[in-house]
């Protein structure tokens, strides 16, 4: 999925405010990702952005310190019926984490193959090269997955972000 018009209005919303996190915390210094969590009647339960690089932390990725932002607050049922917006493709930690919360529907910008184009620029940036796709396919439970989409919004932050 590569087209706006693919996305419903609500989709294109909340994952445009999840690039608009992501750049927000790019200019301070921090990867360009952001994630924002929200119940099916439209409730934001928990938004997050990239800040290892300011916290020190490995683990602070958006969806992870999204999902920590809403996960005390609300129960697994509550989570179940939640979309989780990505800027980018969740890595196989962030999928990961996103089986454990049992979100069970994500809707990405940037997909992992052009981040990496991006990332190829920066010595040591490595990472396992396995799709968000293939970790929710091992859950006993459905995971919907819809992205790349609005790629060319999504790509935007990372343009500067990694000098490309």
């Amino acid at each position: 999925m590569n087209d706006m018009n693919e996305l419903s209005d609500t989709d294109a919303l909340y994952l445009r405010r999840a690039i608009e996190l992501g750049a927000a915390t790019g200019r301070r210094g921090n990867r360009p990702f952001g994630a924002v969590i929200v119940s099916a009647d439209g409730q934001v339960l928990g938004e997050g952005v990239n800040d290892n690089a300011s916290t020190g932390d490995c683990t602070a990725h958006a969806e992870i310190n999204a999902l920590r932002a809403a996960s005390p607050r609300h129960g697994r049922e509550l989570l179940a019926a939640a979309t989780l917006y990505s800027s980018g493709e969740p890595c196989v930690m962030c999928a990961g984490a996103i089986f454990w919360s049992n979100v069970r529907r994500v809707v990405f910008g940037i997909d992992a193959v052009s981040l990496r184009e991006f990332r190829a620029t920066q010595a040591g940036a490595g990472d396992v090269v396995m799709p968000c796709r293939d970790v929710f396919a091992a859950a006993p439970h459905a995971i919907e997955a819809i992205g790349p989409a609005l790629l060319d919004e999504a790509a935007a932050p990372h343009h500067d972000f990694w000098k490309v």
